[in-house]
């Protein structure tokens, strides 16, 4: 067999081993500011595209220099067979020592953070500490360069793209004129103000037109996503400015009202209808088109949609409907995926030097011919898409015809504060378990209740004077206005300035009286109430934690999955409800608040190690 070519695309590296490194260690206040960065960060945990996952266990130790790279999840696959391919290269052989790269699953957001707190990478196992970071976009190694240090994100170099689409049931695709008309921005922000939705194409059953984003504080799409908006609506294709975004409000209000809620990965809504195009529903009363990387959907129309590591052996099951790519008219921007060695501390010169190898070794035509195998496109143009990029799994590899560029980092950053002011409301009713398994202790000093409480509690800042909070408990021998078995500890209501009090009324839970577990019925009352106040307008969403089996409710888990889900199942709600279950711990019942989440299209959270509720809480708070 003859050698591989090796056509270096990039005269020289960039990366040097004589890399300038930051100062050792940040004072006292910058512990304070990494624990605010994990306390609003996306959890660790749970597959899905562009979360994160640490994990518990060790790397084996091979005899070789280890380079970890932090990447998010959908890399994960990609980079593990580039660091096999780079043991048998060149640039691995010319090292003086072997080394060996492991990928590690981190959202860009959340790396972007720990990045930029001037502490040590949260993780207590050293061994996991990055050498190289692969974000998906160049914007998040700008913005940690811009708020600490560019020395730490060194000279970031991009081996791999994917543009950011509009993944669109296939159906509905069709009934907006795909393949043949082009589809925009505006032509979605227009369904979403037409109050027929649907109906306004003809469509009357399908009811509202329904968009799903990710968290633009955690997520590249979500980030792309709001920018690309603002493109549209200037009708600029390069050159946007901050005055542009400001002048797009009133465009990208609009469009924020057609979200469904904002999850913290694309994975997790991926997953949510996956599953309801499996049962038969067809997603139709879930979600119309979903902002994602055309990674993301190469990997759904294969079955695999939360992109998790796929194991040997594993076997895929395409979705029933496939989602085709809708590359917006007016423009795509694209995730560029750099990589680099980063400038930290504790990046020795051995991992740095087997780093910059691997980093030249990405830009060589052996690697190249690698990328697409996995969903991503090549930076080599040379290199054959292959079969993955053909419209079997619902992409055009001629898209998009119009790429956007990168705005600079303060119209990003004027992006990302606009979101805040303009996405859609929300209406959340946190409901809390504090029945007696609540006391026992999670391993860091604090009892289950010690962490829901602190975790609600770190949140609260996340949401709008606007947006309206209410929290209920729930255990046997109490009662209140809103029921048996029932703590209101605040009615749902306008946040306002209220959260000094909302604060002190979380930690009343310390001392209420704490015994049985009558969990669906709380949750079937808090349905009630939400839905009576649900408006069109909201994010209306029930967050319920719970740590047990469910030991005293009256209605059962049959019953209670079919009250709750009416509303999905028809389609037509638009208002609808959605739960969005903690399993907190090990013996919460999964299984049972999984189904609860999936009969309203919500979303399930697994922090079966409660030491992690802090983190888990804020991933769901991401999602409104």
């Amino acid at each position: 067999m003859p050698a591989p070519r090796r056509r270096v695309l990039a005269a020289s590296s960039p990366f040097s081993p004589e890399r300038v490194r930051p100062p050792a260690r940040r004072s006292a206040a910058g512990a304070g500011i990494l624990i605010a960065a994990l306390a609003l960060s996306a959890c660790f945990g749970g597959g899905g595209t562009e979360g994160g996952d640490f994990g518990d266990g060790d790397f084996a130790d091979d005899g070789c220099t280890s380079v970890v790279v932090a990447t998010s999840s959908e890399k994960v696959n990609m980079l593990d067979a580039l660091a096999a391919a780079f043991k048998e290269s060149p640039e691995h052989e010319a090292l003086d020592e072997c080394a060996t790269v492991r990928p590690i699953n981190v959202s860009s957001g959340d790396a972007t953070r720990f990045l930029t707190s001037g502490q040590d990478w949260p993780d207590e196992n050293t061994r996991r500490w990055p050498t190289m970071w692969s974000p998906a976009s160049t914007v998040w190694t700008e913005r940690v360069a811009a708020a600490a240090s560019a020395a730490l994100v060194g000279e970031p170099e991009s081996f791999t793209r994917t543009p950011i689409v509009f993944g669109v049931p296939e159906t509905m695709a069709k009934a907006l004129g795909y393949p043949g008309s082009p589809i925009g921005i505006a032509d979605f922000e227009r369904l979403c103000q037409d109050p027929e939705g649907w109906g306004s194409v003809g469509k009357d059953l399908w009811g509202s037109f329904k968009i799903s984003k990710t968290n633009p504080n955690t997520s590249t799409t979500g980030l792309s996503a709001i920018l690309m908006q603002s493109y549209e609506a200037s009708g600029k294709t390069d050159g946007l400015t901050a005055a542009d975004v400001a002048a797009a409000a009133d465009f990208s209000r609009v469009f924020e009202e057609c979200v469904i809620h904002y999850g913290d990965t694309t994975g997790k809504v991926l997953t949510t209808l996956y599953d309801e195009t499996q049962n038969g529903a067809g997603g139709s009363g879930y979600v119309s088109a979903v902002a994602l990387e055309e990674t993301s959907l190469l990997n759904y129309n294969q079955g695999n949609p939360d992109s998790h590591t796929v194991q040997p052996g594993e076997q895929l099951t395409p979705p029933k409907e496939k989602l085709v790519a809708v590359y917006p008219s007016g423009g795509s921007m694209w995730s560029d995926n750099p990589i680099t060695v980063l400038g930290a501390d504790w990046v020795t010169d051995a991992q740095a030097d087997a780093g910059a190898a691997f980093a030249a070794f990405l830009q060589t035509e052996a690697a190249q011919e690698i990328v697409p195998e996995f969903g991503f496109r090549p930076l080599d143009e040379t290199v054959p898409l292959g079969d993955l990029f053909t419209a079997a799994y619902g992409v055009d590899p001629a898209g998009p015809a119009i790429s956007l560029p990168r705005p600079e980092v303060d119209v990003v950053s004027a992006a990302i504060d606009q979101w805040t002011q303009i996405r859609k409301p929300s209406s959340v009713l946190e409901v809390i378990d504090i029945s007696g398994s609540m006391d026992e202790p999670i391993g860091d000093g604090r009892s289950k209740l010690d962490g829901a409480i602190e975790g609600a509690q770190a949140t609260l800042g996340h949401f709008r004077s606007s947006d309206e909070v209410g929290v209920w408990a729930f255990t046997t021998g109490v009662d209140s206005t809103a029921g048996e078995n029932l703590v209101v500890l605040r009615d749902v209501s306008p946040l306002a300035s209220d959260r000094e009090s909302v604060d002190a009324s979380l930690d009343d839970l310390r001392f209420a009286k704490r015994e049985g577990t009558p969990l669906y019925d709380a949750i079937a009352q808090a349905y009630d109430e939400m839905t009576k106040r649900a408006e069109p307008g909201r994010i209306n969403a029930i967050v319920v934690l719970s740590d047990g089996q469910d030991t005293d409710s009256s209605i059962s888990l049959d019953s209670l999955i079919a009250k709750i889900g009416k509303a999905t199942r028809e389609g037509g709600d638009d208002a609808p409800v959605r739960i969005f279950p903690i399993a907190y711990g090990e013996g919460a019942d999964t299984g049972a608040l999984q189904r609860i989440a999936e009969a309203t299209g919500g979303q399930w959270f697994d922090a079966s190690d409660a030491a992690k509720i802090d983190l888990v809480f804020a991933s769901v708070i991401n999602n409104f």
